[in-house]
């Protein structure tokens, strides 16, 4: 996948819109995908989950292959 703003990253960052670590899991990165989902789904509970799906968002179209 190309670098930051490429066409791969902005679909990455609207399929975690959707469902946070789905870009994650798009772009490969299968452990921060099931992070991110998992502690998205518990602090729901606590109102907060809104944090970890920002962030998801945010990692998936910003992120830069090595």
């Amino acid at each position: 996948m190309a670098g930051q703003g490429s066409a791969g990253n902005v679909i990455a960052a609207l399929a975690s819109f959707f469902v946070p670590g789905l870009g994650q899991l798009l772009q490969g990165r299968l452990l921060i995908a099931i992070v991110m989902f998992i502690m998205a789904g518990v602090l729901w509970f606590f109102l907060l989950g809104w944090l970890i799906h920002l962030w998801s968002i945010l990692d998936a179209a910003l992120f830069k292959a090595k």
